[in-house]
């Protein structure tokens, strides 16, 4: 599962090329910000994980 602070990996990459997406917002709707260019996006939480392909770091607790 997911919480906030992770990265993530979508299953497409950012226009960037990269494919690492740091979680900062949580609730009904999902923002996350790229760790290349910074650029946030919010997705829905069901489109959040439809697109979602793993937990590559869990925030530190």
């Amino acid at each position: 599962m997911y919480d906030l602070n992770d990265i993530v990996e979508m299953k497409k990459p950012h226009a960037c090329q990269a494919n690492e997406w740091k979680i900062i917002r949580m609730g009904m709707d999902i923002k996350i910000k790229c760790m290349n260019c910074g650029h946030i996006v919010m997705l829905s939480r069901r489109d959040f994980e439809r697109k979602l392909k793993k937990v590559l770091k869990k925030a530190k607790a």
